[in-house]
């Protein structure tokens, strides 16, 4: 059915849910809803939650997010970072080239379409003379990467409020 934003007690978002297991861990008194989806009831007057928060502060460790195709291009708004083009097929572009040592990492990859590629070649930006519209680095974390694709997409809006740079 629905997604629920799961907040840490201290209003961080933690974690990504399916609305059952929010409405378990409210009826165990262990999150209380922020958020309802007032056009979908459970029962009459109970509304589906789309944002909980723990009624008890958890400690969380720290997640990397994966540098996957899918990540990059969210990332970089499906746009190429040279010409700011969307119309055309993207491709991954390593900003310091694999043949000069430029690894496969968050700060060394970008998108841009087919031409820009092309153009760019074997060479750095700086070399070819194509500045790149944004520095590329690392998404803060993977909670928050996917929470901002959720809002943007226009299916949790009410999200915004509680995830910093939607």
């Amino acid at each position: 059915m629905g997604q629920v934003l799961v907040l840490n007690a201290s209003y961080e978002p933690l974690n990504i849910t399916t609305w059952r297991r929010a409405m378990v861990m409210m009826l165990k008194g262990k999150a209380e809803s922020l958020e309802q989806d007032s056009t979908r009831e459970i029962r009459r007057g109970t509304h589906l939650p789309t944002v909980i928060r723990l009624r008890q502060y958890v400690r969380v460790p720290f997640r990397q997010l994966p540098l996957t195709r899918r990540n990059l291009f969210h990332r970089d708004n499906h746009s190429c970072q040279y010409c700011g083009c969307r119309n055309e097929p993207l491709s991954i572009d390593h900003v310091v080239p694999r043949s000069r040592g430029g690894g496969d990492t968050w700060e060394n990859v970008t998108t841009a379409c087919l031409s820009c590629n092309v153009r760019k070649g074997n060479r750095t930006p700086k070399e070819a003379d194509m500045p790149l519209m944004r520095v590329p680095r690392r998404p803060l974390s993977s909670l928050s990467f996917e929470a901002t694709r959720q809002i943007h997409s226009g299916r949790h809006s009410e999200w915004a409020k509680y995830v910093i740079g939607a």
